[in-house]
């Protein structure tokens, strides 16, 4: 079972992942709007700006098992990015019955090769206290300028 770039038919079960990932979080993930929106968003932007990285089902073909989603942003240079390129990862989640295989960090580790390939310097995530170490040990930290958000 390994890492391979999603393609648009994949929409569906990325999207469906995603919801998995949402509802483990607390957060409802069944309203049409969104999955709509996230559909027609996969589908219309990989190869893009967006990418995501799934593994396959090795028992039910076209089922995936884990994915990681990713965007790249233009922001403005700075010195420590001075192309601007800011990536930022999305929707990663390994299906409950396949969790503890490795397979998280598979999918991370091969879209955090895509953003290198890309020259993209600056990537960011929100982690859950489960995935964390996953995150620190592929090179994320919370160092740096202090992230704050309004909502």
């Amino acid at each position: 079972m390994d890492a391979r770039p999603a393609r648009p038919i994949d929409a569906p079960e990325v999207v469906r992942l995603a919801s998995v990932m949402f509802e483990s979080m607390g957060v409802d993930a069944t309203s049409s709007d969104w999955i709509e929106a996230a559909l027609r968003n996969v589908q219309e932007r990989l190869d893009d700006d967006l990418a995501v990285f799934v593994v396959d089902d090795p028992l039910v073909a076209g089922r995936l098992i884990a994915s990681a989603a990713g965007t790249i942003a233009q922001r403005l240079p700075t010195p420590m990015n001075p192309h601007g390129r800011a990536g930022y990862v999305q929707w990663v989640c390994t299906d409950p019955e396949y969790r503890g295989q490795g397979l998280g960090r598979q999918v991370m580790a091969a879209l955090v090769a895509w953003y290198e390939a890309r020259d993209v310097r600056a990537i960011e995530l929100h982690s859950t206290p489960v995935a964390e170490s996953l995150y620190l040990s592929l090179g994320f930290s919370d160092s740096g300028p202090r992230a704050l958000r309004r909502r």
